[in-house]
Parts: C-alpha cells; structure tokens; sequence
C-alpha cells in the first residue's frame, strides 16, 4: 500500500493496539528475515522499539504471533507462528476490505487536501 491516500487500519484492544500497519510490516518482515533484530533494521527502528511491538502482540492475542528462540551455539532467532500468519492474512484482507469500502469517498476527501502535507512524509 504505497498510495499516499489509502486508510491505515488499527484495531484497538482496550488502550493496546494489537496490530496496525506498522506492526503488520514487522511481522513480514520477521517472516522474511528470521529475526526481530534484522526486521527492526529494514524498518530503521531500536531492536527495543521492534521487541515492544512484538510483546505487545503477543499479550493481545490468545496465542503467540511471534515466537523467539534464544540465541547460543545455534544462534537465536524469530519466526511466525502459524496463528500469526493468519492473524496477519486476517488483517490484510480487513486492510483490502476497508480501502474498497471508502474509495469512492477517498476520491472526493482528497480534493479537499491542500497540494502538498505541511510536513515530510517517511516512505
């Protein structure tokens, strides 16, 4: 989703929010990587930020979206769970279902913005 005007989907949890854009990014790219550390880079965030994320995930949902293993002689690392994949395949297809749902609208909103965001936008 890399149009400027779409809808970014959260969902709230009480005063969490258990998954958002940013934090779907992190699990793809966790899912790619194999680490919560290398995914933090490709996202230029603090591993800490990344793991914060992560734990908050993890308290939300009823089982684990990431899993950990500690490092040693094999090393550590990160990988989905299964019921992260689907937590994910779940909010993208919300993410899809909701831009569909308002794009006639969003045509007619973004006539209304002024030509340029009075600030810089991060890509």
């Amino acid at each position: 989703m890399n149009d400027p005007f779409q809808p970014r989907l959260r969902i709230l949890f009480g005063h969490a929010i258990p998954i958002g854009p940013g934090k779907a990014e992190l699990l793809e790219h966790i899912a790619e990587t194999g680490s919560i550390s290398a995914a933090a880079r490709r996202m230029d965030m603090s591993y800490r930020r990344a793991w914060l994320l992560v734990d908050t995930m993890n308290q939300c949902f009823k089982s684990p979206v990431v899993e950990t293993a500690t490092g040693g002689k094999g090393g550590g690392g990160a990988r989905i769970s299964d019921f992260g994949r689907e937590v994910l395949r779940r909010y993208r297809q919300m993410e899809d279902k909701a831009a569909a749902a308002v794009a006639a609208d969003m045509e007619q909103f973004v006539d209304l913005l002024a030509a340029q965001p009075p600030f810089p936008t991060q890509d």
